[in-house]
């Protein structure tokens, strides 16, 4: 039990240490590290690890307490492994001891067992001066967001009545979203298969597509997942299909297509169109493969950059265009917390410069009359509806047309909004 604890801690420690040193993504770092950790373990190693990223600003302002200089070069790993203690200590149910003893444990996994007694110290220390710690965190409001400085103050720029809603949304864990194949089962037959399998609903949606779960479950456990009965697909991301519109002998291009729930989406909604589904991460574009094959859909999938059209396109011009473009993925930190982390205020232009780009690129593959969906998983102006009226102001035969479910020109929806994710929309007409 001791090992197994201490292989958890040690796991959790290295993917943060990859994270916040080396500037991986979570989605990168977790998979080789827990791959050979029972079940139990794995969780412990995810929920730990996207823990200690939500509230990592609290965490280091401990250990800032606690060490009386940096821990440097072979050392920083060891940082990482006192985020793991701290976060346990303070923020999850396990013992005090279970948590000491294996997080000690760790180190001599990481090579470090010279410092089990630093560790051990330290630990101990968070132990006797829990409520001390807590009640100064309480007195440093800018440690309450628990967001880096520059994205804390761009939020509360634009949006001044709602960041504090955003940053308590963005720093807890997100519902788990179904999203129902309607070519295979209808809601409410889905809705009794899953209260047979004791999988509890927490409510509904205006989308017949939609089903929100109490908590979150393996989808092993969800009624037909393997037959391709249903999807995990955020409430926000499941209204693209739907803004989108394809109707029946359509040619639809889905741009920056990866993982392919947005295309598996569109050929549920409308199995008669004719989806070409673009990415230009070749190893992302097997989950897109995955995705199809398994709810049996068919599509044209390519490793293309949509910004350059004559290296890929046919010249057959599109009727609809979904462009989930590239952004920030400020509207997504619940799901991904090492956003937080990973991000960079200079990333916002470059983002902009690109997303502006494609946009101009793909304008020329729609056909007049035609209509494209912008979409990015961003709360940042200038990616959003700055973006669209930078657009329109450079082009004549573009108008923004209402989205209909919504009444509005364009729609920003912010982490927590019907419990859904942070997300924008804007309809583009492509004019005759």
């Amino acid at each position: 039990m001791a090992a197994s604890g201490a292989a958890s801690r040690a796991a959790a420690a290295l993917a943060l240490y990859q994270v916040l040193e080396q500037q991986k993504s979570l989605s990168q770092a977790l998979p080789p590290l827990t791959a050979s950790l029972e079940g139990r373990d794995r969780a412990l190693t995810q929920t730990i690890c996207y823990g200690v990223l939500r509230v990592l600003p609290q965490l280091n302002f401990i250990i800032r307490q606690l060490l009386s200089k940096p821990l440097k070069k072979d050392l920083l790993v060891l940082h990482s492994l006192l985020l793991v203690g701290i976060y346990q200590l303070l923020y999850l149910r396990t013992s005090d001891h279970a948590a000491v003893a294996a997080t000690v444990e760790a180190t001599v996994l990481l090579k470090q067992s010279r410092q089990k007694s630093l560790i051990n110290a330290i630990l101990r220390n968070v132990q006797r001066q829990r409520d001390q710690f807590e009640a100064q965190l309480c007195d440093h409001p800018e440690l309450q967001h628990n967001h880096p400085r520059w994205l804390a103050d761009l939020i509360q720029q634009h949006y001044p009545e709602r960041a504090e809603q955003i940053f308590v949304a963005n720093n807890q864990q997100p519902p788990m979203w179904l999203r129902i194949n309607e070519q295979r089962t209808h809601r409410s037959d889905y809705l009794a298969l899953l209260e047979a399998a004791d999988i509890a609903v927490q409510q509904e949606s205006p989308l017949p597509s939609a089903i929100q779960l109490m908590q979150p479950v393996d989808v092993q456990r969800l009624p037909h997942f393997a037959d391709g009965w249903v999807s995990v697909q955020d409430i926000a991301a499941q209204h693209a299909a739907w803004l989108l519109g394809a109707e029946a002998g359509e040619r639809i291009l889905d741009c920056c297509a990866a993982p392919g729930g947005k295309t598996a989406h569109i050929l549920e909604h409308q199995p008669l169109a004719q989806v070409v589904a673009i990415d230009a991460d070749a190893s992302r574009l097997q989950r897109v493969h995955d995705n199809l094959q398994r709810l049996q859909l068919q599509a044209e999938v390519y490793c293309a950059d949509a910004s350059d059209p004559a290296s890929w396109w046919d010249g057959q011009l599109f009727d609809r265009i979904l462009l989930d473009a590239p952004c920030s993925a400020t509207g997504v930190i619940r799901r991904h917390p090492d956003i937080k982390w990973l991000r960079r205020a200079t990333d916002i232009s470059a983002l902009v410069t690109l997303q502006q780009q494609i946009l101009t690129a793909l304008w020329s593959t729609l056909k007049p009359g035609g209509t494209l969906l912008y979409a990015t998983c961003s709360i940042i102006p200038a990616e959003n509806a700055e973006q669209i009226q930078a657009f329109l102001a450079t082009h004549d035969d573009a108008q923004l047309i209402s989205l209909g479910m919504q009444g509005g020109a364009d729609w920003q929806w912010l982490p927590g909004d019907l419990a859904g994710d942070g997300f924008y929309y804007a309809k583009l007409e492509k004019r005759q």
